[in-house]
């Protein structure tokens, strides 16, 4: 299995536009073969922060989702919303 953890930051008057544009990418995800698992999540404490943990059967699923034209449409409407260069980790689950 494989697992990609993507944190996002943006504007903070912002945060309720890329929650919009982030809950989209993850409908579309879940929909994609090789997608086990594609959640968001906002900070309580502040809200302008995303983390999307998404699991997915291979590394090969991830890497095709990166292609697919939902992730260019949710990368092009959530660019100027973003308050710096968003983190993405690809992960191997140990325990």
């Amino acid at each position: 299995m494989h697992y990609v953890l993507a944190r996002l930051t943006v504007k903070p008057e912002a945060a309720e536009a890329a929650g919009k544009v982030l809950a989209e990418l993850a409908a579309q995800s879940r929909k994609e073969a090789g997608c086990v698992q594609y959640e968001v999540y906002c900070q309580e404490q502040a809200p302008h922060i995303f983390q999307t943990v998404e699991h997915w059967k291979t590394p090969a699923d991830a890497a095709a989702h990166m292609a697919t034209p939902h992730v260019g449409a949710a990368f092009a409407a959530a660019g100027p919303l973003l308050a710096g260069a968003p983190e993405i980790v690809a992960y191997t689950k140990l325990a």
